[in-house]
């Protein structure tokens, strides 16, 4: 099986592939490496890698949307010594295929099952076919429900659980999120694994790029007996960022990274003050998080006050909650300060970061911080800022404003929703209501 962790160094790795400490990808910033922690790190592990980040490359930290770690500004001489540093001290980094399951798997008492031995087994069975070609970027989500589920996280094939009353069963469906995905079969525990490897076999059959949307949803259903149900996606949509008690003295204190980075230096001290108070692990989440155990209600408390002094995200109501940004003036490729703007939108736009939308600062046109459609994305050009409505970084854009206007413009489209929306009407509502036009022409020129 061709995967991240195999491939040789390549620093002109395309865009879209896997960024693994065997192939890193070039950045704007220099080399940047993706780690999937194979489990639970303890603070002192991931103040380790904070350490190396600083070290070996620019210091700088990003934890993914998918809960993944990002080490930024590295080089090809220092790549390879971040590697062996990293294996030098026993943490252990997933390779292979993407198997994703919720950050609180084994801990959150509300999860139909422990998913991971399931997760585990996959993993056994891949590794035991290494003639599968797959695609670098195939992702697979094993969820066992839970507060902290993947229910919104999209993947190319997914197992989700389900209690029938007369036992869990597995949810078997192709591309995409919980709501999404086209659902092909209801497995017992035991046949799940075998499925899904014909599954893999079939995707390896049509080619190194095929992913879950190209398989034959209707075929598959017809191959297997037992029916896929409709499963309306009920799940409620959470944010790592607060305290999070889940009874019996099991409190999780979740941090979010401020447009999903932090610094060497701010992560280290934290870290060393949280493991004083208690903690004794971190666990990576989706949407940017840090969820912290072992600390009892006070010391969660304590440090999640300590956490803002040192600029996370400690509440879910923080606007910042909903800026997906990039690396911004970190990286050469930048034509927008996405840091600065960021800043201004808290300042001048609370009525439509209300958290019913994403809004989306892209220093260029690669969209790296959100490849999917937002409702709002802001873009760096050479003539100055642009703004996409519903679409990618990369669409045309809707209007443009220079440099010195991006202030006036964003408080132009709060301004927008204040005064167009309903009583209980949400931004995100308001906005698709208003349409392009409206907001484009706000944007420009009120």
């Amino acid at each position: 099986m061709t995967s991240c962790a195999e491939a040789k160094p390549d620093p002109s790795m395309r865009r879209g592939a896997c960024p693994s400490l065997a192939s890193p990808m070039q950045t704007g910033d220099g080399l940047l490496v993706r780690l999937h922690p194979a489990g639970p790190l303890t603070p002192a592990e991931l103040r380790l890698l904070a350490a190396l980040a600083e070290r070996f490359g620019n210091g700088l930290l990003e934890v993914t949307a998918r809960g993944n770690l990002q080490i930024r500004g590295l080089t090809v001489s220092t790549v390879g010594s971040l590697g062996a540093a990293i294996a030098n001290a026993g943490i252990a980094i997933a390779e292979g295929v993407a198997i994703e399951t919720p950050p609180l798997a084994g801990f959150d008492p509300g999860e139909i099952v422990d998913p991971r031995s399931l997760a585990d087994a996959l993993r056994g069975a891949i590794a035991g076919q290494p003639a599968l070609t797959l695609a670098p970027k195939l992702s697979i989500v094993v969820d066992g429900g839970g507060r902290f589920h993947l229910k919104d996280v999209a993947a190319d094939l997914r197992l989700d659980a389900l209690d029938r009353g007369d036992g869990v069963r597995w949810l078997l469906s192709l591309g995409g999120t919980a709501r999404t995905a086209r659902p092909v079969a209801l497995l017992s525990s035991e046949r799940a694994v075998p499925a899904m490897m014909t599954l893999l076999v079939e995707l390896s059959s049509l080619g190194p790029s095929a992913r879950g949307r190209d398989l034959d949803a209707d075929h598959i259903r017809r191959r297997w007996s037992d029916a896929a149900p409709a499963v309306p996606d009920e799940s409620p949509r959470w944010l790592p960022t607060g305290i999070h008690d889940f009874g019996s003295g099991r409190i999780v204190l979740g941090l979010g990274l401020a447009y999903a980075q932090t610094d060497a230096g701010n992560l280290i001290a934290f870290l060393e003050q949280a493991e004083e108070m208690g903690a004794t692990e971190v666990r990576l989440a989706s949407r940017h998080g840090l969820l912290l155990l072992g600390l009892d209600r006070e010391a969660a408390a304590i440090a999640r006050q300590l956490a803002l002094s040192h600029g996370f995200l400690v509440a879910p109501d923080d606007p910042r909650n909903h800026i997906a940004s990039c690396a911004g003036r970190a990286c050469a490729s930048a034509l927008l300060d996405t840091k600065a703007v960021a800043r201004l939108a808290v300042e001048a736009g609370r009525e439509f970061l209300d958290g019913s939308l994403m809004l989306h600062l892209s220093g260029c046109a690669k969209g790296c911080a959100r490849p999917m459609v937002s409702p709002l994305t802001l873009v760096g050009a050479p003539s100055g800022y642009a703004l996409v409505v519903n679409g990618t970084a990369s669409v045309a854009p809707s209007a443009y404003t220079d440099e010195s206007g991006i202030g006036s413009a964003l408080a132009r489209l709060n301004a927008l929703v204040r005064e167009n929306k309903d009583a209980g009407e949400s931004a995100h509502s308001c906005l698709t209501r208003l349409g392009t036009g409206p907001i484009a022409a706000a944007f420009e020129q009120g």
